[in-house]
């Protein structure tokens, strides 16, 4: 506001000259010469107002740096290895990696094991009496025979693993101290947008404190294709290197707002695509770790797919009247799950869980992880074309869930409509119509076990003909009848298959 009126107190000054001087030669000789003078004080007073701008900015950072240097501490960790074979190389890749000893039983190792060191960073989080909380990523510590922290201030603490959590890639360890030690102010990760000044803050290479400046990059981002689905990531191009793993990404309040993860990177160094953790997806698992030692997950009980992707389910979407709307599509339900209990039915397209619109399968993923079981939450849905309402009580999350328990996945296969590309690919004559059976999940579920194949044709189901994915998922769902008989075309020859409800 200062730099706009002094401006505009010159540029009247500048018109008054030229108004009331005489338009002489002399005159307008002068009147060049004031409004040389005036051009010449505004410019010095741009020039100081930017200095001023700049080091305000410059100050800012200053502050940031002492806020978030101490809470972010140095991990080292060894790991003891089994070597494949004599001479040969160690599989133990990621960032960590000089070995140190031999494969012949030096440093208290046995033979065909070496020790190896690892580097990464970590965020002190908590501090309950003597012992002090540190969030990382659980790659950094997963493997650990041992584990110290580094502060900022260099006191060095041997330190323990409180709990690990390979599906959102976070870990908690702890150690103990008298001595006052600072903790991190977390900030609220859904905040964030497109565009926001971050900063990262860790150990890459070993170099310890180091803090790095960029924006956020982009929001909501996926892991690679078979990594982690239970939580998204925060893009960055805050330099974030190997030794970052575990650090903190902070706003310009110095609050944290992601757990630097991973990067993008065809050399292994940083090329300005790095992802964090949002810090929201790890605040409930802090709280889990110290009284449990565990993350707990919601558990809805299905499996679900993203059913836009027109190459992978080839007219789905259009059938069941969701073409275009994000959500989630249940492909199976596990028998006496959450899901089932509830009334939820393969075919249904999940658009909102507990008030929240789901972008994808990986969201619907996220939002029931973080749900808390024995609680019920709101779902709404689309089936057959109709948009509907269920309250579902989430049970706890299992490893078993998915794995042992394949036998109660209903139907335990995925269809899709029969295309030009698909009836030359699977062999299927011009004549038989009807869906395909694309995926069997696994050897144990009911229609594995019924001797039910991929390429399969549905043609009918108990006695309906079965022309479109809705006729399939109408047909699976009807509740009057115990048994359900499939008529299917294998290789031109009529099959008749039951399954038990």
């Amino acid at each position: 506001m200062m730099f706009t009126r002094r401006r505009v107190l010159v540029v009247l000054a500048a018109l008054a000259i030229a108004i009331l001087v005489p338009l002489s030669a002399h005159a307008q000789a002068r009147a060049s010469g004031a409004a040389a003078s005036v051009a010449g004080a505004t410019s010095i007073v741009q020039v100081a107002e930017a200095a001023k701008t700049l080091e305000a900015i410059q100050l800012s950072f200053r502050e940031i740096a002492k806020k978030v240097l101490p809470v972010v501490v140095k991990i080292d960790v060894v790991e003891v290895i089994k070597q494949p074979a004599v001479g040969g190389q160690s599989p133990f890749r990621f960032f960590f990696g000089v070995p140190r000893g031999d494969n012949n039983g030096e440093n208290g190792t046995e033979p065909g094991e070496m020790r190896v060191n690892g580097l990464g960073s970590g965020i002190i989080v908590r501090r309950t009496g003597n012992t002090v909380y540190v969030l990382t990523n659980n790659h950094v510590v997963e493997s650990a025979t041992a584990v110290s922290v580094k502060l900022n201030d260099q006191r060095t603490f041997s330190a323990k693993v409180v709990g690990k959590d390979a599906r959102r890639d976070i870990a908690l360890i702890s150690f103990e101290s008298k001595d006052p030690v600072v903790t991190a102010e977390l900030g609220d990760s859904s905040d964030l947008q497109v565009g926001d000044l971050v900063m990262a803050v860790g150990n890459p290479f070993g170099y310890e404190s180091t803090l790095t400046m960029g924006i956020v990059s982009a929001l909501g981002r996926s892991a690679p294709q078979g990594q982690q689905t239970y939580t998204d990531y925060i893009q960055t191009d805050a330099a974030i290197n190997q030794g970052n793993s575990g650090g903190a990404l902070v706003n310009t309040r110095g609050q944290v707002v992601g757990i630097n993860t991973w990067i993008a990177t065809p050399t292994g160094g940083s090329m300005g695509v790095g992802f964090a953790i949002p810090v929201n997806n790890a605040k409930k698992a802090i709280d889990d770790f110290i009284s449990k030692g565990k993350v707990e997950y919601g558990w809805l009980g299905v499996q679900i797919g993203d059913i836009q992707d027109s190459a992978t389910y080839p007219g789905l979407a259009k059938d069941l009247r969701v073409e275009g709307l994000k959500g989630a599509f249940v492909l199976n339900t596990y028998k006496g799950s959450p899901a089932d209990r509830a009334g939820l039915l393969p075919g249904d397209y999940v658009l909102r869980a507990d008030g929240q619109d789901i972008r994808n399968a990986d969201h619907l993923t996220q939002v029931v992880g973080a749900m808390i079981a024995g609680r019920t939450y709101q779902f709404e849905l689309v089936r057959y074309g109709e948009r509907q309402k269920f309250s579902v009580k989430i049970g706890e999350r299992d490893d078993k869930d998915e794995v042992a328990q394949y036998k109660n996945l209903w139907p335990g296969m995925t269809v899709v409509k029969i295309t030009d590309d698909i009836r030359k690919e699977a062999g299927i004559d011009k004549g038989v119509e009807g869906v395909v059976i694309g995926y069997i999940p696994n050897e144990n579920t009911p229609a594995a076990i019924a001797g039910f194949r991929p390429g399969d044709v549905i043609t009918e189901i108990n006695g309906r003909a079965v022309q479109t994915m809705m006729d399939f998922y109408r047909g699976i769902n009807d509740r009057s009848k115990r048994d359900v008989m499939f008529r299917i075309n294998r290789k031109n020859v009529e099959v008749t298959i039951g399954l038990a409800r």
